[in-house]
């Protein structure tokens, strides 16, 4: 896999990392509660879905940095590059469906950008 690759599915995990953050530690505080448009009324009530929420984003953290270190090792760089894809594509299905159930901006924040590192690591396979 190319440097380029990496970089983007690194780009891709430390970006998830920042939303597990958020919806984990920051949902209820003023940043949180910018970041997603909420009333302290509605992110006071919402916070543990959001924190489970975060959770997620946290297993595809893991998950994406699994796949670059497998990837990176000369023993597993095959199972690497599976890992990697499959949550590339779990992240770019997450993505489209926020964008159509919560708003389109999603695609850009999420789908989008994973897309791209998914064709990245594709094409430098």
């Amino acid at each position: 896999m190319s440097l380029i690759a990496t970089v983007a599915v690194l780009l891709i995990a430390a970006l998830h990392a920042w939303f597990m953050v958020l919806e984990m530690f920051l949902w209820t505080s003023p940043k949180g509660q910018k970041t997603f448009g909420l009333t302290p009324e509605f992110a006071e009530a919402t916070k543990t879905l959001a924190a489970n929420q975060g959770l997620y984003n946290g297993f595809l953290v893991a998950g994406l940095l699994w796949g670059v270190i497998d990837a990176w090792s000369v023993a597993t760089a095959p199972s690497g590059f599976a890992i990697e894809c499959f949550f590339l594509g779990c992240v770019i299905v997450a993505g489209l469906y926020g964008a159509a159930t919560v708003g389109r901006r999603i695609l850009y924040v999420q789908a989008i950008p994973a897309a791209i590192a998914l064709a990245l690591v594709v094409l430098t396979a």
